[in-house]
């Protein structure tokens, strides 16, 4: 692929202009794109994902699990902005915090 890589901003601008070139904005659609909806469609998604490592540890498909990974992004993109989440903004914030939690003691406490 020769095109730059894409800030998540740039992502969620294509995202919007190819759910709008359905018309999945509108009204009428029956394709609401409400955030329970999206999240709906989000959880479906990622369980597609798993099909791919069901009875296995890799993927048999290489590309068919790319494409799962870009449907999960996709609703992701989609249901942080129409929920007017700075994605970015959270990803760095849950970083942040997650550097301060001690992974083994979760384990063994049970949290």
């Amino acid at each position: 692929m020769d095109e730059k890589r894409l800030t998540i901003t740039e992502l969620t601008e294509r995202m919007h202009a190819f759910v709008r070139s359905k018309g999945w904005y509108e009204a009428d659609t029956k394709r609401s794109q409400t955030p329970r909806n999206l999240a709906i469609s989000l959880s479906l998604e990622a369980a597609e994902i798993l099909e791919h490592f069901q009875w296995r540890e890799e993927a048999a498909d290489k590309a068919e699990l790319a494409s799962e990974l870009a449907d999960v992004t996709l609703y992701l993109l989609q249901l942080a902005s129409v929920s007017e989440i700075d994605l970015e903004e959270a990803v760095l914030e849950k970083l942040k915090i997650n550097q301060t939690r001690e992974w083994d003691q979760d384990v063994e406490s049970g949290k």
